[in-house]
């Protein structure tokens, strides 16, 4: 059975991040897909310190819930993360989670379908669900659209559920996730794998 892991970027785990990711959670259920949720919790989550040395171990250097979600990568077929809106932007443990996790997945993110929602009282989801799409735009991933940008506005879960686009904007981000990965699904059926890529090129503009 496919199967798609929701990360929680906000400190309260059955907040109104959870409330949204929960409801996508939920049509991908009905849809026959398998979900698991990912709290990253209230403890500092520490940032990448360009160590390099998850180039060689496989995993990062800071044994949390990075490491855990690496572990068990490859048996997800898609990534949903979730976060609050802090000051137009993800949460800070969100983003120094997604660093250490796309970093030292080293590629192995390429294929999966993505989607990322965001939470807000008010303004500032727009850029904070546009921070959280780079992580998925520079790692090959197949990003998942809804019928708007997903978000939902409150400042209480109950208040979350009230926002009845935004609720029906998840269901929709759920609905086209579990196509998506039928479509993969079906193309693997008839002998289509992922593109082959042509060995990477770095550049820093002088060389």
């Amino acid at each position: 059975m496919a199967k798609v892991l929701l990360i929680n970027g906000s400190p309260h785990e059955k907040g109104c991040t959870y409330t949204a990711l929960k409801e996508v959670s939920d049509t991908l259920e009905k849809n026959g897909v398998e979900t698991e949720f990912c709290h990253i919790g209230i403890r500092p989550v520490a940032g990448c310190i360009a160590c390099g040395k998850c180039a060689a171990e496989g995993k990062c250097v800071f044994d949390d819930g990075v490491n855990l979600v690496l572990e068990y990568l490859d048996s997800y077929d898609g990534l949903v993360v979730g976060s609050p809106v802090y000051y137009a932007g993800p949460s800070g443990q969100i983003c120094a989670f997604l660093d250490r996790l796309f970093y030292a997945s080293r590629g192995r993110m390429a294929g999966k379908i993505a989607a990322a929602v965001v939470s807000c009282r008010r303004g500032g989801a727009s850029a904070a669900f546009d921070r959280l799409n780079k992580y998925f735009s520079i790692s090959n991933m197949v990003i998942a659209t809804s019928q708007y940008w997903n978000q939902v506005h409150g400042n209480r879960p109950e208040e979350v559920r009230q926002d009845e686009e935004g609720m029906q904007t998840m269901r929709t981000l759920g609905q086209n996730i579990a196509w998506l990965i039928q479509c993969v699904e079906a193309g693997k059926g008839q002998g289509i794998g992922l593109p082959v890529y042509e060995p990477k090129q770095g550049t820093n503009f002088i060389r």
